[in-house]
């Protein structure tokens, strides 16, 4: 099938779709555009066509197999749309696919890839892997003419079926955290702990809670002993903080793993984050974080945090694919998580 134009009485022209713009003009008051080319045309648009003086318009007739863009950007949508994300109406064949809930937005990129591959059509989404409020716009879908075969939208719904899902949103977590601070001068109490207001305030911010901390020497094995006890008053999560010493990084990980915890990853390719470690006790997380994250807004641990409180085991294939976007470059104004760092 095609598209074939014809003209018809305003009468007839229920469901059909506008060839041409109709403009309205009320002289002195208004000019411009009452209905767009592309309207389908509805049983109250019929009065208001013949009110600016229209008896006949120009349509397109609908073939078998073709379908117009409100309906294709419907249905790109739906079949896209996984749990936590509803979508608006059309709007000249434009459908907003938007986050119902707070939490990790998640696309699949190379179902993502598929779509846009089939000529004609578009999905175009926000990144993987960032943080997303109640509300807001994650993807929009749309056809690029005003008609397409149906076949094509077939086509994108079979790889949403098959891949799927392509778009969803994972809720994060409420987690209760430990942390242990290492460093002997804080220990002392020579200089004070800033480290600790640091994690607090973005464990707070995104919605878990700090519920104790406990400062200890650079010392394997208080390291070690620091880290089971948060683990016996049953935290979700161990962050450790480096300390002041000449070189912590060699007292961290070695308390960390004489805890009993197995090492994912130690280093990232992240900056600034270089030096992040990444293990589990049991399925129990424990962070090694460098000392950047106490001096910079963004680091490493931005990265990780969300994809822990949304439920995630990291993998050591998760850290190394944050190299592509991992240099941050310190803009004056941050609009992290969208920029994932290296600025898209």
């Amino acid at each position: 099938g095609g598209i074939k134009m014809k003209v018809v009485p305003v009468e007839e022209a229920l469901g059909m779709v506008l060839c041409h713009d109709l403009t309205k003009i009320v002289p002195g008051e208004f000019h411009g555009v009452a209905f767009k080319k592309g309207h389908v045309i509805s049983e109250e648009d019929i009065p208001k066509m013949l009110d600016i003086g229209k008896k006949n318009i120009y349509v397109w007739e609908m073939q078998e197999g073709m379908i117009h863009e409100n309906e294709a950007g419907e249905r790109m949508a739906r079949a896209a749309a996984g749990k936590g994300i509803g979508f608006t109406k059309p709007s000249e064949g434009k459908v907003k696919l938007v986050a119902e809930c707070k939490g990790l937005l998640k696309i699949n990129i190379k179902a993502l890839e598929k779509i846009n591959m089939i000529d004609e059509a578009m999905v175009a989404t926000l990144h993987t892997d960032i943080v997303v409020d109640e509300g807001s716009v994650i993807a929009g879908t749309r056809i690029i003419p005003l008609f397409i075969e149906d076949s094509k939208i077939e086509q994108i719904e079979n790889i949403c079926k098959e891949e799927g899902p392509i778009i969803w949103v994972e809720t994060l977590k409420n987690m209760k955290v430990g942390i242990v601070t290492t460093g002997s001068e804080v220990y002392s109490g020579r200089i004070s702990d800033k480290f600790g207001s640091v994690i607090k305030n973005k464990i707070n911010d995104i919605g878990s809670q700090v519920i104790k901390q406990i400062i200890v020497i650079d010392s394997e094995s208080m390291i070690a002993d620091a880290i089971n006890e948060l683990l016996e008053l049953g935290v979700d999560m161990v962050v450790v903080t480096g300390g002041m010493s000449v070189d912590p990084d060699d007292v961290t990980p070695a308390g960390i793993r004489k805890a009993g915890a197995k090492v994912i990853s130690y280093g990232a390719p992240v900056l600034p984050g270089a030096m992040f470690l990444m293990a589990y006790m049991g399925d129990i997380p424990v962070l090694g974080l460098p000392g950047c994250v106490m001096y910079n807004k963004r680091t490493v641990f931005d990265l990780i945090l969300p994809k822990i409180l949304a439920g995630e085991m990291i993998k050591r294939g998760d850290i190394t694919k944050l190299g592509h976007g991992g240099l941050c470059v310190n803009c004056e104004v941050c609009d992290f998580p969208t920029c994932s760092f290296g600025k898209c």
